[in-house]
Order: C-alpha cells, then sequence, then structure tokens
C-alpha cells in the first residue's frame, strides 16, 4: 500500500508519494525532486530511470500547467524578514529586476518581523509552492530550516548576511564598520558612541554582532576608550534611532562629539532628534551611518554605501545560472563598499 503524506498530495490524485518513487529507484527524495523538476545535478542515466520509475507508479508531480512539460515552475522565492525597511525593499527591487530580465516569477515569502510562522514556512509551503531556487535576505537559517532545504535540493544563495554552509553576498561589515569608524577617528574625534542593531525578532543574523567588534576593535587599537554608557541599541529604524538618542543625551556627565551608527535609518533618527534637542549636526555631534539610504544624500548624511539592489541582483542570477546547468554559478561574493563623506561629520568643537 502506498503511503498518503504532505509530500504524496503534493504528488497528484494518485496517492504515489515522491518517498515511493525514490525507494523504487533506490535514490534519494531530492534527487527525485530535482528529476521529475528538470533541475540540474541529476545524471540523464539516472533521471531517465527517474522518470521511468515515476511514470510506471503513476506518480505525478504538481505543478503548474505552464511548468507540466518541465516540471519547473520558473519561480523563485525571496525569503524576507521584512518588506518595509530599505535594505530588503531594494534588495526585492534587484532580484524582481533580474528575474524580469530572464521571464522568470518572483514568489515573495515574507516573516514580517517575526519567526512565528518560520515553522510552517519551511515544513510545507516552500514545498507546495514548488520554487525552483530561494534567495535569502539577511537572516540566519537553523539547523532543522537548512536541512529541509538540502532534502529538497534547491539552489540557495543568501544576501546581506553569512549563513554557515550557504553562498552569501554582501559587503564585508567589519571592514565597512572599520572605515565608518577610522573616519571620525581621522577628523579627531576620540569622545565616540556607538548605535549599533540589536536583534529582537529571533532572525539572528549576524551583521549587528560583527559591527560591534569592528566598532570595539577600531577604538581599542587607537588607544581610546569604549564606553559602556555611550553603547546604544536599535532595530535599524528611524524611530529607534530618535529613542536611542534621547536615552543617550539624557544621561548625565560628559557627551560624545560623534556617533557611529549601524544603518543610516538610525542615523536619521539620531539628526531629526538632535535637532529637536538644540543639538547641531556636526558642530555639537557628528552622525555617520551605513547603507547610503536614498534619503541620505538629501539629508548630508556621511555614510559608508552599499547596493542591496545589485547585491541581490548579481545572487539572482547566480541561481538562473545554476538553474540553467552553469556550473559552480553560486558562490559566495563580497560585494564592494565605499565612504561617502558628506555634511554630518566634522572635526570635534570641543
Amino acid at each position: 500500500m502506498t503511503r498518503t503524506t504532505g509530500r504524496s498530495q503534493r504528488g497528484g490524485h494518485t496517492g504515489v508519494s515522491i518517498e515511493d518513487v525514490a525507494a523504487a529507484a533506490g535514490v534519494s527524495t531530492a534527487t527525485v525532486s530535482r528529476a521529475v523538476r528538470g533541475l540540474p545535478r541529476v545524471s540523464p542515466a539516472t533521471r531517465e530511470k527517474i522518470l521511468e520509475v515515476a511514470a510506471s507508479l503513476g506518480y505525478v508531480a504538481s505543478s503548474s500547467a505552464s511548468g507540466l512539460a518541465t516540471g519547473r515552475t520558473r519561480t523563485i522565492g525571496v525569503l524576507a524578514p521584512f518588506v518595509s525597511r530599505w535594505f530588503f525593499s531594494k534588495a526585492i527591487e534587484g532580484a524582481d529586476r533580474e528575474l524580469h530580465s530572464r521571464k522568470y516569477n518572483l514568489s515573495l515569502f515574507n516573516l514580517g518581523g517575526h519567526g512565528s510562522n518560520r515553522e510552517r514556512l519551511f515544513s510545507s509551503t516552500m514545498v507546495y509552492k514548488q520554487i525552483d531556487a530561494l534567495l535569502v535576505l539577511c537572516m540566519a537559517l537553523s539547523e532543522d530550516e537548512l536541512e529541509h532545504l538540502h532534502k529538497i535540493d534547491i539552489p540557495l544563495v543568501v544576501v546581506g548576511g553569512h549563513v554557515e554552509d550557504c553562498a552569501y553576498i554582501g559587503i564585508n561589515d567589519y571592514d565597512a564598520a572599520t572605515t565608518a569608524v577610522r573616519h571620525l577617528l581621522d577628523l579627531g574625534h576620540k569622545d565616540i558612541a556607538l548605535l549599533h542593531g540589536d536583534d529582537e525578532t529571533d532572525l539572528n543574523f549576524d551583521v549587528p554582532r560583527v559591527r560591534i567588534r569592528a566598532f570595539q576593535d577600531v577604538m581599542t587599537d587607537a588607544g581610546l576608550e569604549v564606553r559602556p554608557e555611550w553603547d546604544e541599541w536599535g532595530d535599524f529604524t528611524v524611530a529607534s534611532g530618535q529613542q536611542a538618542f534621547n536615552r543617550l543625551w539624557n544621561q548625565p556627565g560628559r557627551k560624545p562629539t560623534a556617533i557611529f551608527c549601524s544603518s543610516d535609518e538610525m542615523a536619521m533618527g539620531v539628526i531629526f532628534e538632535a535637532t529637536r534637542h538644540g543639538v547641531r549636526v556636526p558642530e555639537d555631534l557628528s552622525v555617520i551611518g551605513i547603507d547610503d539610504h536614498d534619503f541620505s544624500e538629501a539629508l548630508g548624511l556621511t555614510t559608508v554605501g552599499q547596493r542591496p539592489d545589485d547585491q541581490a541582483e548579481l545572487g539572482t542570477k547566480m541561481l538562473l545560472d545554476e538553474l540553467d546547468g552553469i556550473a559552480g554559478a553560486v558562490h559566495s561574493e563580497v560585494a564592494p563598499h565605499q565612504l561617502i563623506v558628506r555634511e554630518t561629520t566634522a572635526p570635534p568643537c570641543r
């Protein structure tokens, strides 16, 4: 008797599951999935054997009508913790640009800033939608999630953060933060505060930690004190930058002459709130961020710029090239960053 499981339901009305085909062909379910969907990394002989076994058992892989001939959906999944924030919206824009040019579709999986639906997402949604590859934006993947992705064996690229054992594309966050802090030191600043990212969304990506370490290392190497009372956190939003400035400036005692913010949006919040309190930027407080947000030039914000749209476009190109059978198409690559000096940083006046 054949088994009727979540995957057998995906396999059509016959009740024959992908596990049944794998057992009969003597291969893994991942290999069956790749063979019936026309994906690379399956030898012609193995593919032919699997298709013969599948046909003899009456197994039919569910797919959209347009994809039945090849088993492919011509759809790439994009997994994002947020869609409203600058980095993620720009990355999605870049991915869609490449997909549109090559006549592929984009399927967006939005966690909405929390991980409550992650288990369902990885256990069923991605399988049922039958995406051909996955682009992950700036978030970590758990061991269980990686295991699941390996089982369905689709090409995978992470953009904007490092994930163990996965190809990833992004700036060197340590070097980018180092560039920002050294700019402040070169201007003569010694009293420098830190506004870093703080992950309260259980996404656990490593970008905040790396930028914190870079700040601490540069300050220590320069023989300067890293003052714990000047260590503030935010969630990469303008509002969190405003709140961090208020916490920092309401403290008694000496004030910093500069602040390194781990994102432009938090830097914007600092500038807005400083202005409300009569703190002049850059005369009283120099402010630098990371990103080169669309509004940064208009605000005159000094920043270390990056292009998440280009990063995601490149990652998407790698995925599509691998699907087209180009060996080694998916690989890790460091994206460029650059210091952009504008009006929010200057030598200290005191």
